[in-house]
């Protein structure tokens, strides 16, 4: 007595996604947006930037009577509302750093360079995600900041002229702009020196340097000398862009922010060129 045996199915394993850029920012983005730390220190760069404009316009609002002539001329409404960039890019800054150096502090790039072997599009997704997030949270940020500001100090006036502007006022919209796309350019020098130093710590140390002991230091240098070299560091040359009518010692706003943008430029070559170079 035959038996007839049914022929064996083989089961076919399913075909591998191809890797590509738009994949790889999908996943860049699920880590981001996922990531607790990442949430707290995007709304900190936020609430930054929108309360260091309110304070010190309710400050000088509320001692606007007991200021002097010279006070009140000298005082600027638009630098009172962006403010609280200074203070939000460190938050932004320091999130730059660890969107790489983090996944090297807790061995997670390894994962990562295992799943997309081709680091540079690793690095151009994490870059690219990270800056359009900044910029979009940054744009109403700035916007919000200003009008917050602005509607304190209605209503106050210095030789019968209202102090309070207009974001149709010359330059007014470009400085407000311009404060979102200086956070989103520190953001992404943060993110560049965590990739080049791969040490939270050390990248975070660099930023600050840059970003708040280098300016002050160049004050130790022959005024000649400081006046010189001042405007063409990375933050007072990216500062530029938030400035409205022409001021000595500084650079035009978009050729400042141009100057900024090619430090951070810089930044992530450099750390794209050790990424290939350099074991995990």
């Amino acid at each position: 007595m035959s038996s007839i045996t049914a022929p064996a199915t083989i089961a076919r394993r399913p075909p591998a996604m191809r890797i590509t850029q738009a994949r790889v920012a999908l996943s860049e983005w699920t880590k981001l947006r996922t990531l607790r730390s990442t949430r707290y220190s995007l709304l900190a760069g936020f609430a930054l930037t929108i309360v260091f404009a309110v304070l010190p316009a309710v400050v000088n609002a509320s001692r606007w009577h007991r200021m002097s002539l010279a006070e009140k001329l000298r005082f600027n409404p638009l630098e009172t509302s962006l403010i609280g960039v200074t203070f939000a890019q460190l938050a932004i800054g320091v999130l730059g750093v660890l969107i790489l150096s983090g996944e090297y502090s807790t061995g997670m790039v390894r994962s990562t360079f295992t799943a997309v072997p081709r680091r540079l599009t690793v690095l151009w997704a994490k870059a690219g995600v990270f800056g359009i997030v900044t910029l979009v949270l940054a744009v109403p940020a700035t916007v919000i900041a200003f009008f917050a500001a602005q509607a304190i100090l209605t209503g106050h006036s210095v030789n019968g002229h209202d102090i309070a502007l207009s974001f149709n006022d010359p330059g007014v919209a470009r400085a407000v702009v311009g404060g979102a796309l200086y956070l989103t350019l520190v953001g992404l020098l943060g993110l560049g020196l965590g990739a080049i130093i791969r040490n939270t710590a050390g990248g975070i140390s660099a930023l600050v340097a840059v970003l708040f002991v280098l300016p002050p230091l160049m004050n130790v240098l022959p005024t000649s000398w400081n006046n010189a070299i001042s405007p063409y560091l990375p933050s007072n040359a990216g500062h530029a862009i938030m400035s409205v009518g022409s001021h000595v010692g500084t650079l035009a706003p978009w050729t400042g922010l141009a100057l900024f943008a090619g430090y951070v430029g810089a930044t992530i070559a450099a750390a794209a060129v050790l990424l290939r170079k350099r074991d995990v």
